[in-house]
């Protein structure tokens, strides 16, 4: 084995042969063959890649490992480290991308030969695109740290053959992101492609710059730019933020490293756009050593007030008539140690809207955030004598059922519409509890409060009276037929059945008699695709998530006949696919069961699996969140024709079921209508 072969952790194997972690720790166990570890700690041992592949072949249970797998494993074995070695494979990707004859010429040299070739000519290729050495956060490797990752790079290009060199490298990007959740601040593609839409970068030729560029988000949604500028703090997601741009487009590239408020990489540089997610609530972002930044022109901002920082810096460098769209908490907008800041951008026409969004469009996910459209004064021009203000999360349809639940259509294009009518036009229509255009001077007040909310009252929920008696008239109907499915239990008290031999789902499984897919681990293929949520299965609802974007794994698409039941929270819950449901993307925390539909009837089997007893037995409570482990779940062994019976009464069930549902909703809603109708006068007592 050579020594620089990848190692893989426990959950790497799992991955690679089909099963669960626990299936590997029998393994460990009771074979005396598996693999040693050789490396990690010993609660997270990990082992050589080769040795566990070898093992998986002789012992049947794996055939071959698929290539994009393969690569996955060796990157994130690297003996430099995941983040290290994705560079380095960004590095020769953009060779392959911008050069593929020369790839192929260096390809068949001996993996020595490689790294002493390689770093000529991805030298040669970085320095067009990235410029000269100094400054820019993309290095060229050295032979001696090429060396080591031979096969990966190997691997990499392979891989590009059959994706294309920037799919290959968002797969990876996007695989060690998800392997490190925590580690990275990630801004979601449609807050990005929204804040992009309001900045005005639709156009060709666009400038843009990032100053806090994470991974590089904010500025992959530009559609078509002349030139991207990117910094961002940690070397190596400056790197790797740089290497997937120019793997993403043609537009020139400027990767830099450094902290952008004390240490501007860009100096006297003007864009057409910024786009910016700044860190959020930093106290120690130099207020003490930048009190003479010529940058604070709208005034310094306190200790407390990171974020107003950088507003004024995104405003530094706008070309005259330029816009800055940023990511703001929504203290930002109300906290009184910025009022005076926040005067004075109103004052001079250069905060030109506040947007609410839902809660649940970007981290943290449980905050309404706020996104603050700024733009640059030019020579002569009049200030703005009003502020638009627009409310995505109180519009009906914008959101509330948090990250997964997001509506990221309506949200846009109810922002966007106001804004283009703002912008463009002269003026905003003004819609209760969405929109409305607010005279400066009614803002420059002891507060100088910018929150929507404060000045956008929501509508009352009813709509009117009008719209309130339709509610009741459904409400009427609904609880006519709520009663008529209402069922009615059969039987006498103490009647008892015998007890009926059972199986488990693990059993039918092995058996053949139904399949079992876990949900989430899909991404976005060409055209739209809707996400079946845990929250849509939970509450009956359509399906209303969307996948995220890159080139994963395909998505698992539920059937009609298939049951879904989340892992999740230890209810009981188990829901038949429909039509209108199928084709939909299984979301994650979700389970599918196929069922034979000569063996097994879905009605049937989702009844089961619903009852309390059933559940209480197949969940694990070893954390503090309750996991269901579905394959313990138990029903009857029973003749297919008895199993239809037992369906038609739970689907007689599932049917009550959503006509209370309904009911309690549109009773909800007519509660709130009337307490709102009457204490604004819109419905007469």
């Amino acid at each position: 084995m050579p020594e620089s072969a990848a190692e893989v952790t426990a959950a790497g194997i799992a991955r690679l042969a089909g099963v669960g972690r626990a299936a590997v720790s029998n393994w460990r166990r009771r074979h005396a063959d598996f693999p040693r570890p050789v490396g990690g700690t010993e609660t997270s041992p990990s082992f050589a890649l080769p040795e566990v592949e070898q093992w998986l072949r002789d012992q049947g249970k794996l055939a071959e490992v698929p290539l994009r797998e393969r690569v996955w494993q060796e990157l994130s074995g690297d003996p430099a480290g995941a983040p290290t070695a994705l560079v380095r494979t960004g590095c020769v990707l953009l060779l392959v991308r911008e050069r593929p004859t020369d790839w192929l010429g260096l390809a068949g040299a001996s993996d020595t030969r490689l790294a002493q070739l390689l770093p000529v000519a991805v030298e040669e290729v970085l320095a067009p695109r990235f410029g000269g050495t100094a400054g820019r956060a993309v290095h060229t490797p050295t032979a001696r740290e090429l060396q080591s990752s031979a096969a990966l790079l190997r691997g990499a290009a392979e891989l590009a053959a059959e994706l294309g060199a920037h799919r290959t490298f968002e797969f990876l990007l996007g695989r060690y992101l998800d392997a490190n959740p925590r580690q990275y601040t990630l801004t979601p593609p449609g807050a990005a492609a929204l804040m992009a839409a309001l900045a005005g970068t639709t156009g060709r030729d666009v400038t843009v710059l990032d100053p806090a560029a994470g991974t590089g988000t904010l500025l992959r949604a530009v559609p078509h730019p002349r030139a991207l500028y990117g910094q961002e703090a940690a070397p190596e997601l400056a790197a790797l933020t740089g290497l997937r741009l120019a793997l993403s487009s043609g537009a020139e590239v400027g990767a830099r490293t450094g902290d952008s408020l004390r240490a501007d990489a860009f100096p006297g540089l003007t864009v057409d756009a910024v786009l910016c997610h700044p860190p959020f609530n930093e106290r120690n972002w130099g207020h003490d050593e930048l009190a003479y930044d010529p940058r604070w022109e709208y005034g310094f901002p306190a200790r407390t007030e990171s974020e107003l920082a950088w507003v004024q810096h995104a405003l530094a460098h706008l070309r005259p008539g330029g816009t800055a769209v940023l990511l703001m908490p929504p203290a930002a907008a109300s906290r009184r140690s910025g009022r005076r800041v926040r005067a004075d951008l109103l004052r001079r026409g250069a905060l030109r809207a506040v947007v609410a969004l839902p809660a649940g469009a970007a981290p943290p996910y449980g905050v309404p955030l706020h996104l603050w459209v700024l733009r640059r004064p030019g020579d002569g021009q009049r200030s703005s004598p009003e502020l638009l203000l627009v409310d995505s999360a109180g519009h009906p349809d914008g959101g509330g059922r948090g990250r997964e639940g997001l509506d990221w259509a309506t949200v846009h294009a109810t922002v966007t519409n106001a804004w283009r009518a703002f912008d463009q036009d002269g003026g905003a229509v003004d819609e209760p509890g969405v929109s409305r255009a607010v005279p400066v001077i009614d803002l420059l007040d002891d507060d100088v409060d910018l929150a929507p909310a404060r000045h956008l009252p929501p509508p009352a929920a009813g709509g009117g009276a009008a719209e309130l008696a339709d509610v009741r008239d459904r409400l009427a109907e609904a609880l006519r037929r709520t009663v008529e499915l209402t069922p009615a239990p059969s039987g006498t008290a103490g009647d008892t059945r015998p007890r009926r031999p059972g199986t488990t789902v693990g059993e039918l499984a092995r058996a053949g008699a139904l399949e079992l897919r876990a949900g989430g681990a899909g991404t976005g293929p060409a055209g739209p695709v809707r996400v079946l949520t845990e929250h849509d299965v939970v509450a009956g609802t359509e399906p209303s998530g969307t996948l995220p974007e890159g080139p994963g794994e395909e998505p698992v698409l539920v059937r009609a006949g298939d049951v879904v039941v989340p892992v999740l929270g230890g209810g009981s819950v188990a829901r038949v696919v429909d039509g209108a449901t199928a084709g939909a993307a299984l979301g994650r925390n979700l389970q599918l069961l196929r069922p034979d539909p000569a063996a097994l009837d879905p009605w049937f089997l989702a009844g089961f699996l619903r009852g309390t007893a059933n559940n209480r037995q197949a969940s694990s409570y070893a954390s503090t969140a309750a996991r269901l482990d579905v394959r313990r779940l138990q029903l009857p062994r029973l003749p297919l024709e008895e199993q239809r019976r037992h369906g038609e009464h739970f689907r007689a069930l599932a049917e009550f079921e959503g006509a209370l549902r309904l009911a309690g909703q549109l009773g909800e809603r007519l509660v709130q209508g009337l307490y709102d109708g009457l204490t604004d006068g819109s419905v007469p007592m």
